[in-house]
């Protein structure tokens, strides 16, 4: 499978890795790693428009808004370096945005590969996070952030399920064995 035939979706609780996968797997596969939780930050810490907009929200642990999630991946997705594969790491994080993303697809006459649906236990997710020293990393926001996980993303696992495109990854293991899972699910293992 060529490089521009992949269009994946990193999915998982805080703290599984996904950033750390995605940005592995996209090296050895040629595309773009789009986190939109780094540009989310990243918008915050410029003080943009939209930074400002959100700021507030990702510091209570919530989730931003699907509009506004809607307006920051369509724009990226239309980036030159998106147009022949990407793997998404942030979004979607609910089951409307997640239609969103097919549809802002189908209107490209594309659709996606996989969703890599990296899963690790709660308390080790807990660990890592305080392990990380963000700001933002409280105990009492990490576990919102799973909370609002548990209740709104989760349940993607099931629409992605019903599509055929959702492939189980164990998180808790080292980070080699893991990207190596990630690989033989997309078709390019050892």
């Amino acid at each position: 499978m060529s490089a521009a035939e992949h269009r994946l979706v990193m999915f998982g609780p805080p703290g599984s890795g996904k950033g750390t996968q995605a940005a592995l797997l996209a090296e050895r596969l040629g595309v773009p790693a789009i986190s939109t939780g780094e540009m989310l930050r990243a918008a915050v810490e410029a003080g943009t428009e939209l930074g400002n907009r959100v700021e507030a929200i990702m510091k209570s642990g919530a989730l931003v808004d699907d509009d506004t999630m809607e307006e920051v991946v369509r724009e990226r997705l239309s980036a030159a370096d998106a147009r022949h594969g990407f793997i998404l790491d942030g979004y979607p994080r609910t089951i409307p945005q997640a239609g969103t993303l097919e549809a802002v697809l189908a209107g490209r006459g594309q659709d996606l590969q996989a969703v890599l649906h990296i899963d690790v236990p709660e308390e080790e997710l807990v660990r890592r996070a305080l392990a990380r020293q963000r700001a933002d990393d409280t105990e009492e926001v990490i576990r919102e952030r799973l909370r609002v996980y548990r209740s709104q993303t989760r349940p993607l696992a099931a629409w992605y399920d019903e599509r055929g495109q959702r492939v189980a990854i164990d998180g808790h293991r080292p980070v080699a064995e893991v990207a190596a899972s990630l690989l033989e699910a997309v078709g390019e293992g050892a």
